[in-house]
């Protein structure tokens, strides 16, 4: 996605505080506490001030402070010292119990956020076409989701909430010491300008790096996520090293580009660190002329000097805040480009409801290219009445499974239409379509759950006895009764503690589960042995009464019961017959034995 146009800051800041939208309350308390945190700040110093220069000094004791006294106690009574020295246990109770209410509220929003907005994008990304997650890639999707998501937690939260409290700290600071003393204050304030257009440079230099940094990551969680799902494979060839060595590569491009990450961030505090000591120190020499001329006491100096360093915390705050944001900025900016890839096969507003189909196909000069060097389909026309079977053949890439997609509307045709029941299927609600056909795939997809969940994942809600009277149909309740956990039986992940024939049969029991008015078969018995293909074909010929069907095959007598027969070759439809006796031949001729694809 590197070529991807970039959107400003100011966009995105936009953008999320828009995602945010229902958590302002939570928002707004977490910003309320933050405030309370700069009267405190302020309050920190005092009693020191106090201690020096009316306990230890000459200067009468503060006003509001004598209303707490009784009556006729002096500045350096047991009770007064008590009390300076209580106040100070009081402002840390009272900071302590404010940042105490902080953390829980922002832990809770925080983490509320995140779900809410990984919640989204997960959604989004079910709703994109395939064509999206083709080219795209798993680990990519999955990064967006689980890395760059919180973005919005650490911008919201972690950066604006502190960036403004910050903003309003430093302006509380430059009040106060210019009261006491407005030419330290001038002073003091020299560094800004300078910090301002440091800032400015690095955020841009640091932003480009984690745009690299973020790719890299990307790349490293693709090695692990390809290497993890062709375990098998990697076995099988002997290339565990290889990968290892793959995987390493990328991991040390990512070190290196995380070192020249910190290094940048850590010149960039050094740099500020030094700018904050060398104001620090100028504030401190002409602080000590002034109370050797009698300009300002020797509290007041110690006060100016404790709050320059509190001054310049919100102001280094500030600095940090807005260069360490632009790795929350790009990961909300990657975050969003996901959000603005369209559906390419959108649903219409006020899309038909369809409840059940009757079944009936028809292709009108249909035509679909993946892309411009890949033409898959051209000018395909043929009708199937509804509750007819058709056989599909062809040799591989001639377009058998492009067709298919098409039917289920995972891609749309580039020219020509697809009718059910004499209807247009963009004219569907998606939902509403794809509710109308059970797939039954040649490598059938389990997912790491039991038995029974696996078979209930055709309809919600499915009761024991439906579970297993569809089973019972699929000839597959015999084997899962001698499991030992039965219908509970865990199958692993992607179903290897099953057979292909046992995978293939739940995956049956599943479309007899969902009942569904038009039935696909992929080639369902073309990695399964003949006895179990025997079962598995007694299975389907009960799956396929009533149903519209359309069954990919590579073998002659999986196709000989089909009504009619559809060849196709290099996209093209080379033959469409009722007359399946015939057919067959003339394939079998043009192809050799045993084999129509």
């Amino acid at each position: 996605m590197s070529g991807t146009r970039r959107s400003p800051d100011l966009a995105i800041y936009r953008r999320l505080v828009s995602e945010a939208g229902q958590f302002w309350p939570h928002l707004g308390a977490l910003f309320m506490l933050s405030l309370l945190n700069a009267p405190l700040t302020l309050l920190t110093p005092l009693p020191l001030k106090i201690a020096v220069d009316s306990i230890l000094g000459p200067h009468e004791l503060p006003g509001w402070l004598a209303v707490f006294l009784p009556a006729g106690t002096g500045r350096a009574d047991p009770i007064t010292i008590m009390l300076v020295a209580g106040l100070i246990v009081l402002l840390a109770l009272a900071k302590h119990l404010i940042e105490l209410v902080f953390l829980m509220l922002r832990s809770y929003t925080a983490e509320q956020l995140v779900l809410a907005f990984r919640a989204k994008l997960f959604g989004h990304l079910q709703r994109l076409s395939l064509s999206y997650h083709d080219t795209s890639g798993t680990a990519n999707s999955i990064y967006r989701i689980q890395y760059d998501a919180p973005a919005i937690q650490w911008i919201m939260i972690d950066g604006f909430i502190p960036l403004v409290s910050s903003f309003l700290t430093l302006a509380a600071m430059i009040v106060v010491v210019a009261r006491i003393d407005w030419s330290l204050a001038l002073v003091a304030l020299t560094v800004v300008p300078f910090l301002f257009v440091l800032t400015r440079i690095y955020s841009r230099r640091l932003k480009s790096q984690w745009r690299e940094a973020k790719d890299i990551e990307n790349s490293t969680l693709s090695v692990v996520e390809e290497v993890m799902s062709s375990m098998r494979l990697v076995k099988a060839f002997a290339q565990e090293e290889r990968e290892h060595q793959r995987y390493l590569r990328n991991a040390r491009r990512n070190l290196r580009e995380q070192v020249r990450l910190t290094f940048t961030s850590s010149s960039f505090g050094l740099i500020i660190g030094m700018a904050m000591a060398i104001g620090t120190g100028v504030v401190l020499f002409l602080g000590v002329r002034q109370v050797r001329a009698g300009g300002i006491t020797l509290g007041d100096l110690i006060l100016v000097m404790s709050y320059l360093g509190l001054l310049y915390a919100p102001l280094q705050a500030l600095s940090k805040s807005a260069a360490s944001l632009q790795g929350s900025l790009v990961s909300a900016e990657r975050a969003f480009e996901l959000l603005d890839q369209s559906p390419e096969v959108p649903e219409k507003p006020f899309a038909r409801h369809l409840s059940r189909a009757r079944g009936e196909i028809e292709l009108r000069d249909v035509s679909f290219a993946y892309n411009a060097q890949r033409v898959a389909l051209r000018n395909i026309s043929f009708r199937i009445p509804a509750g007819s079977s058709v056989g599909i053949a062809g040799m591989t890439g001639a377009g058998k499974s492009t067709l298919m997609s098409l039917l289920l509307r995972f891609y749309d045709p580039a020219h020509g239409i697809i009718l059910l029941d004499g209807i247009d299927l963009r004219d569907y609600r998606l939902a509403d379509l794809r509710n109308q056909f059970t797939v039954v795939q040649q490598e059938p997809v389990l997912f790491s759950s039991s038995i029974g969940e696996n078979i209930a994942y055709a309809r919600q809600g499915a009761s024991n006895k439906e579970i297993v009277a569809a089973a019972q149909a699929a000839n597959a309740d015999g084997f899962i009764k001698r499991l030992p956990q039965g219908y509970a039986t865990q199958v692993g992940e992607r179903g290897v503690q099953l057979s292909g024939g046992e995978r293939q049969r739940i995956s049956l029991a599943r479309a007899f589960l969902k009942d569904a008015p038009i039935l696909i078969l992929d080639e369902p018995t073309s990695s399964v042995d003949v006895s179990t293909e025997a079962i598995i074909l007694d299975a389907m010929r009960r799956l396929m009464q009533g149903r519209t069907t359309f069954m990919i095959a590579h073998r002659l007598g999986t196709l000989e019961k089909c009504d009619f027969l559809v060849v196709l070759e290099d996209g093209k439809l080379q033959t469409f017959t009722s007359d399946i006796t015939t057919g067959l031949r003339e394939r079998l001729m043009a192809t050799g034995p045993e084999r129509v694809g």
